[in-house]
């Protein structure tokens, strides 16, 4: 069996196996234990029990359980409902805020959740209800929404950058601060759209939501939170959460720590500030650590499979096949970028992002050694791909998220929200291309 047949079949076999509706974990599973019988017989198994061993001890893998575990302390003390009230109240005199609140709340939840579609879902439920009832256009709240949750799997910490850095050999550090700059990129494009776009409510005040007495409407017209927040108070409750931002990315731009000492230090920071606000009870932690262990099981399993698939590739001579391929084609480093961000542009459309991305890595990584890509650029060029892959209409499982979310939504709307969330993140794109130093700047100072 020639390696383009062996690379094709395996292809093939994994994306029926995931259009079936079998578990990411159990579709890879299943290819390497028939790739191993095809390629090496019974003897394959020593190679898969050994290079399961291998990955699972790995010291980068504790990153993702760690930051998993952040999240979930975070999420389930309820401190982010303070740090929600504490953004509402301080954009309380924004004309238009609830743009602004959900471009900010969607970058928090990205960072502790690294799902863009566990934000579109989180905020479909509780945001946009919000920003109907009181006059904002659907439309664009519902794009503001999807372009916000896209930000999760690029601003750090970054879960898919981590899985990412593990199997390309990339610096998982790197990867995570690399996402800084095109998160601030892709949320003021975002801003700068919203406030384009001629929706009234993003240019007149507010009708006052239900509950809140007019005497509570500022001079400016505009309601503030419910909370009762003054500004100051808003301002301090906020500033417990820079232990955690400190404790995580702080230390890892010092140089003091590793991303797997910054994890934990993160946990450290988050359990801080739960006790800070009285939200800290042994309850809370017991179930924080369950939900954080099943989570970071199924990911262990899913990349111990996708290591064990980048090694049969080697086997097969599929690895020095794609290299050679790419050398005897000729395409040019530009359109080879291009045509190798097309393919998980439109795959992602059908299929989960970690899927593509645990199949996709072992037979990128070759490739991008031989074109000469600086591999911090081109795997956070690669992530963002990903992500606007999973909200373009008409498949892009982002979007069925937030229309399950909020039944209100019609498909067609939202389908209509997302292409200008898609030429927004293309734009940027266009921007990291044409200016690297915009992604690899922060990296290199780590170095």
């Amino acid at each position: 069996m020639t390696w383009a047949v062996f690379l094709l079949v395996a292809i093939g076999l994994l994306l029926a196996l995931l259009f079936a509706g079998v578990r990411i974990f159990a579709a890879f599973l299943a290819l390497n234990l028939v790739g191993l019988t095809l390629l090496l017989g019974p003897r394959g198994f020593g190679l898969f029990s050994n290079s399961i061993y291998e990955t699972a001890t790995s010291q980068s893998l504790m990153t993702v359980a760690l930051f998993v575990l952040m999240g979930e302390v975070l999420f389930r003390s309820g401190t982010v409902a303070v740090l929600f009230d504490s953004i509402d109240r301080l954009v309380g005199r924004l004309r238009g805020r609830l743009y602004v609140v959900t471009i900010a709340l969607s970058t928090v939840f990205g960072a502790l959740s690294g799902s863009a579609v566990a934000v579109a879902a989180m905020l479909g439920r509780s945001v946009l209800p919000l920003m109907q009832e009181r006059g904002y256009d659907t439309r664009l709240s519902a794009g503001t929404i999807l372009a916000g949750a896209s930000l999760a799997p690029i601003i750090p910490p970054s879960l898919l950058a981590i899985i990412v850095g593990s199997l390309a050999d990339v610096s998982i550090a790197g990867l995570l601060v690399a996402g800084i700059v095109p998160g601030i990129l892709f949320a003021s494009l975002t801003l700068g759209w919203v406030l384009l776009s001629g929706d009234s409510a993003a240019t007149r005040p507010s009708a006052p939501p239900p509950g809140i007495p007019a005497s509570d409407v500022p001079a400016s017209g505009v309601p503030v939170s419910g909370t009762g927040l003054s500004v100051p108070l808003a301002i301090a409750r906020m500033l417990p959460f820079l232990i955690v931002v400190f404790s995580v990315m702080g230390l890892i731009l010092l140089g003091i720590a590793t991303p797997s000492e910054a994890a934990a230090t993160g946990v450290v920071g988050a359990v801080i500030v739960a006790a800070l606000f009285g939200r800290l009870s042994v309850r809370m932690l017991g179930d924080a650590v369950a939900s954080a262990v099943t989570i970071s099981g199924v990911i262990l399993v899913i990349v111990c499979s996708a290591k064990l698939f980048s090694q049969l590739l080697s086997l097969a001579g599929a690895t020095r096949g794609l290299v050679a391929l790419t050398g005897e084609l000729g395409l040019g480093p530009d359109f080879t970028l291009l045509l190798m961000m097309l393919i998980p542009f439109l795959l992602c459309m059908f299929i989960d992002q970690i899927a593509f991305m645990l199949l996709a890595v072992p037979i990128y990584q070759p490739v991008v050694a031989a074109m000469g890509y600086d591999p911090i650029w081109f795997w956070t060029l690669f992530l963002i791909i990903l992500t606007v892959g999973s909200l373009t209409p008409p498949f892009g499982y982002t979007l069925f998220a937030l229309r399950g979310a909020n039944p209100s939504l019609s498909t067609a709307r939202v389908f209509s929200a997302a292409w200008p969330v898609v030429g927004i993140f293309l734009a940027g794109m266009l921007i990291l291309w044409a200016v690297p130093a915009l992604v690899t700047t922060i990296p290199a100072l780590l170095k």
